[in-house]
Parts: C-alpha cells; sequence; structure tokens
C-alpha cells in the first residue's frame, strides 16, 4: 500500500488547480473571479507498480453564492506521462519525493485500471491522508465483468457540463464510465447509500465536506449501459 508522505508541497495542490480548473469545460463558476477552493474529501487507490499516486479529490469552490463541489481524479507521476501533455494540470516539487507531474487522471491509464479494479471489488479505497488504512465510507458494486487482469485501454469520448465519460476496452468488452465532476448529495437510502440509477450497472459513491460542515454523498464514478 502507498505510504502517505506529510511534507510540504510546491505549490500546494490547491494551488496547482486554482487556474487550472476555470479551464474546464464542466466549471461552474461565472467567469468574473478565481476560484476559492477547499478540499473537501475523496479517497486514493494504489498503484499495483507503486509508482504512481492516485488520488480522487473532491474540491468546493466557495467563489460563488454557493459552494459547488468538484470531483478532479489526479495522478503523480516522478516523470511526463508520454502522449497526456493535454491532460498536464502542472508540476510541483515533493520534499521525499522530488519533482511530480500531476495529470487529469480520467486521461491516465494507471487510473483508470485502478478505478476499473475497484468497481469488479479488486482494488481497495484507502484513506486520503493515511497510510495503509483503507477507506470503509466509500462504496462500490457493478452488474457484470471488467475483465480481471486485462490490459486497459480507454478515450475520453466527452467532456460535458458536469462530467466526463471514457470508453473502456477490456477484456470483456467495453465500458462507459462516467466520472461525475460536479458532485450532488443524493438522497440516501436506510442504510447510508446513494441511490443509483436503474440505467447505471454500477458504481463508486463517497462522501464529501463542505467548509461550513454540511455533508454530502454520491457516486464519483458509475458504469453507464
Amino acid at each position: 500500500m502507498a505510504t502517505i508522505h506529510h511534507v510540504t508541497l510546491k505549490p500546494g495542490k490547491l494551488e496547482l488547480l486554482t487556474p487550472w480548473l476555470p479551464a474546464q469545460p464542466w466549471y461552474a463558476g461565472t467567469g468574473t473571479g478565481r476560484p476559492e477552493l477547499t478540499k473537501a474529501g475523496g479517497f486514493r487507490l494504489d498503484d499495483p507498480e507503486g509508482e504512481v499516486g492516485i488520488e480522487f479529490m473532491a474540491v468546493a469552490d466557495g467563489s460563488g453564492g454557493r459552494p459547488v463541489v468538484y470531483l478532479v481524479p489526479m495522478t503523480y507521476r516522478g516523470a511526463p506521462l508520454e502522449g497526456a501533455g493535454q491532460a498536464l494540470i502542472g508540476t510541483l516539487e515533493h520534499e521525499a519525493l522530488g519533482k511530480r507531474w500531476v495529470y487529469d487522471g480520467t486521461h491516465d491509464p494507471v487510473l483508470v485500471a485502478q478505478l476499473c479494479a475497484l468497481l469488479q471489488g479488486d482494488a481497495e479505497p484507502q484513506a486520503q491522508s493515511l497510510s495503509d488504512t483503507p477507506d470503509r465510507s466509500v462504496t462500490r458494486s457493478f452488474a457484470g465483468e471488467t475483465g480481471r487482469g486485462a490490459a486497459l485501454r480507454s478515450t475520453v469520448v466527452d467532456s460535458g457540463p458536469r462530467s466526463t465519460d471514457l470508453v473502456v476496452e477490456t477484456a470483456a468488452g467495453q465500458l462507459v464510465l462516467r466520472v461525475n465532476r460536479v458532485l450532488d448529495p443524493g438522497r440516501s437510502d436506510e442504510d447510508g447509500a446513494a441511490p443509483v440509477p436503474a440505467q447505471m450497472r454500477g458504481h463508486v459513491t463517497a462522501g464529501w465536506r463542505l467548509p461550513d460542515g454540511a455533508e454530502g454523498r454520491g457516486p464519483f464514478a458509475v458504469v453507464r449501459d
């Protein structure tokens, strides 16, 4: 499992995201000012090879009248990812690991492969800020096979006003994964789990917390028919 280093990052993650976020097609801000970002939640996944950091970060933008929560899946690499220049969020200096290249993870095959593994039940979500600590609050389900051990290929096919769609080729066939970029709290059932629409084959659901303490919970990603 990944080791979390409690060190200084220059610039910090929120500093990297502040100029990057308004340029994304799913950003809901007015464009009249810079985002005012705070960390709202998320979780990590482990890279089986131990080379790539994988994080699903929820950030709250308080620059408007009502906070908006965005999901930014990110990968952290020790060298540039070939062919992914358009997905580069920026670079930072890590006190322990040196220079890191930070990418929008929807374009990173390592993150996509581990997201599929999570849906299948072959990967365990990890706490954002603690080493070797599973995050039990993250739930998942999937009806079908993603192709265990498959070499995955994925294509970003749509960046809509609230989400990013991925077509993923697996040994078991094709999946369409939708990563929800704007997070909305879902109505919870008796077990506290946000419901998934009937047309969805699976989901990864997690929670987040706004600066005022209000909590939300909903699907971070879903598998579409």
